[in-house]
């Protein structure tokens, strides 16, 4: 179904006029059902909306551009007139708050719920636009396979709702504990570490034979060894039920997308850099491919390739060395031969179709939604500007100064229309240490740019917690790096911020007036908006994925490309003045 959308600006305001040729007649139901405990069901909505879409997620500005969308109405087919009073509207970024890493407890249970309610409705007055929760596999399916229990987590989403906020639920299907930031301990689902006990090669391996519990290896992704099935059919499983407990959260358009875990930390990569494992900033990492269900893939790749011989490299180094202490690392090291490209170009290219096949079957679950999905990318700023960036080639993120490693994985992203979530917006080159040879600055410039090129929304994360307005300048520039556009979308804008993390530290008086003042400027120095389609976030069923990609179409995209230029002078605002009002503890300037 297709309907004409004729824009034009008026005035000081743009007007919509919509066409409407027929409507959705989708069908939402489940082929399957699950039990689950379930709590008071969620109120639906009490008016009809209308939704549109374009390929970019924006509606284009040029007076008088026709733009094919896609739209969904009430019964009525009549023309329909939608005013927006303010065109700076379309700079508005959204802003949610990450909750608590252990809000539901590994009983299953909602902690303190009236504290909860107490600090969602803080952020609600601050014009925070929602929450982003994890909702842990090793939780909810603890008991036993396909035994879910959403019960904690319906009655948190129900207290969200309540609170007038929207959601974004994140597929966790990884342990927490272990890296940087974890403050509880949730493992894998017991019965999932039993069978890891029988075959333990179902985790990650390093070459010192060391086994990595955080989550499943993408060596097993359809391995049949869970009571018969595979982890992708878990994983497909999970959300299904999630589905079918939360469907009318779902239609009652709470949530805003869905992020779907892709590995450590819910970030599509390998587990090379773990705390708990003895990893300290800003050590290279191990490569985590020598469980015998990899090494076999890789021997019948290289096979395939007529080198038989060649095995997976044993001259990596340790966790914490430099990359010039090692032989694969050093200037002019394995790396660069042909073995040492073959075996990176394997090592990354099994991360794609892993990101590829869940978000295939996210897609299909998820069918007719009004959400969007999202997977994440982790922010490895460090050893950036060392020659063989090897903190990221050992994460699976096979990225060198004369090859991109991230547009290959926003192109497979933007066949599902998903949301790339990409972290560290908030940090500097120079607030890291020298040895470090960070380039954060530079990796979430090439980043940001290559999904703009692909097409594809970006949203993003502060790695750290921080409170400063140096942080909050940098993800300011970062979420809109050419300004604000007083006249409609700015060519450059990022979907959504997550701040990490709610706290009672975030909620100290100074730390919160800062926070505020930032949250404002997020949205363009403008009031909280209730209603994301006036700031351009059209909601619409989703559809199927796009065909699949083919490999080599993929990796075109490995060609470096000038990334766009990012104008810290241009009127997107800074903090430094609120910030020292708020520490002096004078008025705010007259103009906020």
């Amino acid at each position: 179904m297709e309907n004409v959308v004729c824009a034009a600006q008026c005035g000081m305001g743009t007007k919509i006029t919509l066409q409407f040729q027929e409507r959705y007649n989708l069908q939402h139901g489940i082929s399957r059902r699950y039990g689950a405990i379930c709590v008071e069901r969620a109120r639906k909505p009490r008016t009809t909306h209308c939704f549109f879409k374009s390929d970019c997620g924006h509606l284009k500005k040029e007076r008088g551009v026709r733009v094919t969308l896609k739209a969904e109405t009430a019964e009525s087919k009549e023309q329909i007139h939608t005013s927006y009073k303010d065109p700076m509207l379309a700079s508005y970024v959204p802003v949610y708050v990450m909750l608590p890493l252990g809000v539901v407890t590994n009983d299953n249970v909602l902690q303190d719920s009236a504290g909860l309610k107490n600090q969602l409705k803080e952020l609600h007055a601050a014009g925070v636009d929602g929450v982003m929760v994890d909702v842990w596999w090793g939780i909810v399916e603890s008991k036993g396979p396909q035994q879910y229990d959403w019960s904690a987590y319906r009655t948190l989403f129900k207290l969200v709702q309540d609170c007038k906020m929207k959601l974004q639920p994140i597929m966790s299907f990884h342990q927490c504990g272990g890296n940087v930031g974890d403050s509880v301990f949730i493992p894998l689902p017991k019965w999932v570490l039993e069978i890891g006990e029988l075959d333990p090669n179902i985790f990650y391996t390093n070459n010192k034979g060391i086994r990595n519990k955080e989550c499943i290896s993408l060596g097993v992704d359809n391995q049949p060894l869970f009571h018969g099935r595979t982890p992708i059919e878990l994983y497909t499983d999970y959300m299904r039920s999630f589905r079918e407990n939360m469907k009318d959260f779902l239609e009652s358009e709470l949530m805003i997308d869905i992020e779907v875990g892709l590995g450590p930390a819910g970030e599509l990569r390998y587990p090379s850099y773990t705390q708990n494992q003895g990893w300290v900033f800003p050590g290279i990492g191990q490569f985590q491919c020598y469980d015998k269900y990899l090494k076999d893939d890789f021997k019948e790749a290289a096979t395939r390739e007529g080198h038989p011989e060649w095995e997976l490299p044993d001259n990596v180094g340790e966790l914490n060395d430099a990359p010039e202490s090692t032989k694969f690392f050093k200037s002019r090291g394995t790396y660069l031969t042909k073995k040492g490209k073959f075996f990176l170009t394997w090592y990354s290219n099994k991360l794609l179709i892993h990101g590829d096949e869940i978000l295939d079957k996210a897609n299909s679950v998820f069918l007719g939604c009004k959400v969007k999905l999202a997977a994440k990318i982790a922010g490895i700023h460090w050893l950036y500007k060392s020659k063989s960036h090897a903190a990221e080639l050992t994460s699976g993120y096979y990225n060198l100064n004369r090859r991109d490693g991230y547009r290959p994985i926003a192109r497979m992203l933007s066949r599902h229309k998903a949301v790339l979530n990409f972290t560290c917006l908030e940090m500097r080159n120079h607030e890291q240490p020298i040895e470090a040879r960070s380039g954060a600055q530079e990796l979430v410039q090439q980043v940001l740019s290559g999904c703009w090129m692909e097409k594809l929304e970006v949203a993003g994360e502060n790695a750290l917690a921080r409170y400063d307005s140096e942080a909050y300048n940098q993800i300011l520039l970062n979420a809109r790096p050419n300004g604000i556009s007083k006249w409609g979308p700015p060519k450059l804008k990022m979907y959504s911020m997550a701040y990490l993390r709610l706290s009672d530290e975030l909620l100290q008086q100074t730390n919160f007036d800062i926070f505020k003042a930032f949250v404002r400027k997020m949205h363009a120095n403008l009031d909280y908006c209730p209603e994301p389609e006036r700031y351009y976030h059209f909601r619409v069923p989703m559809e199927l994925s796009k065909p699949r990609i083919p490999l080599e179409v993929l990796l075109e995209a490995t060609k470096p490309v000038k990334p766009y230029a990012w104008n810290p002078d241009d009127n997107h605002g800074t903090l430094d003045e609120i910030y020292d009002c708020v520490v002096d503890g004078l008025d705010f300037p007259d103009y906020y």
